[in-house]
């Protein structure tokens, strides 16, 4: 049960550094569990993220010593709801936008990762976790199926068998298992895990802002396409990426031998 104290602190902190918007799951006693009023709150926190042209990067994580256990199943919000009704009004839409965000994601796994909770650690365009990081698709333990994006993220992370193994025995993956498998790009000290995660993200932060936004958006969008769908729209997406000024400033700092500028002030 929550403090007095706790139940009156945002259930989303939010800090941004050096283009570095950082969205903290805020329930660390309930190991940041997901209620209706953390998810409603984290999708808006992401659409603002979105609109604000100081900001070129978003790091998801959470609170304390956990990532996201899942749903909190002693949240009542949501008891006069269908599973489909409350997947459709809560969970649905925050994974459309973090999907759909036209700026890098980065999902950092300070802890426990489960059921929905490992759904959120697999939505971010890139993962990184702490050596304590543990990630389990929990659902089968209560006779669910996953939900939340994750079968449709996993199996295209690890092939269809090893997320079909992973998702029946609710097997628990650690850092260096998940990072064998493709289930997260680095992993990190947990002494220096938020320093290493601020450094990550500001260098990818450095990076030309609207050409990740059109590689995002083409990613996204061959993941369900033709080899010949793909081909069209790189074409069409190149001569986006072309037109805009990064990269006028990417060729002519190449031909002054300068490292190239994408942060310029008022720029984006």
């Amino acid at each position: 049960m929550t403090t007095a104290s706790s139940a009156q602190a945002p259930v989303i902190l939010s800090e941004t550094l050096n283009g570095v918007r950082t969205l903290t799951m805020n329930r660390p006693d309930r190991l940041n569990a997901a209620n209706n009023a953390l998810l409603l709150e984290l999708t808006e926190h992401f659409r603002q993220a979105d609109a604000d042209p100081a900001v070129r990067v978003v790091v998801l994580t959470g609170a304390g010593r956990g990532f996201c256990a899942g749903q909190d199943l002693g949240d009542v919000s949501g008891a006069g709801m269908t599973f489909t009704e409350h997947l459709k009004a809560t969970y649905n839409p925050l994974i459309r936008t973090i999907r759909g965000l036209s700026k890098p994601v980065i999902t950092a796994v300070n802890g426990v990762a489960a059921g929905a909770g490992a759904s959120l650690a697999l939505s971010g365009d890139l993962r990184l976790w702490a050596q304590s990081a543990l990630f389990t698709e929990v659902f089968s333990n209560i006779a669910l199926i996953p939900d939340s994006g994750s079968t449709w993220f996993l199996p295209r992370l690890v092939g269809y068998s090893k997320a079909f193994e992973l998702m029946a025995f609710a097997e628990r993956v650690g850092a260096d298992e998940g990072l064998r498998l493709g289930l997260c790009e680095h992993v990190y000290p947990d002494e220096t895990f938020r320093q290493d995660v601020q450094a990550y993200a500001e260098k990818l932060a450095a990076r030309p802002a609207n050409a990740l936004r059109l590689t995002k958006e083409a990613l996204n969008a061959t993941m369900n396409s033709s080899l010949h769908d793909a081909l069209e729209l790189e074409a069409i997406l190149q001569q986006r990426a072309g037109d805009h000024w990064e990269h006028q400033e990417g060729v002519t700092a190449f031909k002054e031998k300068r490292a190239p500028e994408f942060q310029k002030a008022g720029k984006v």
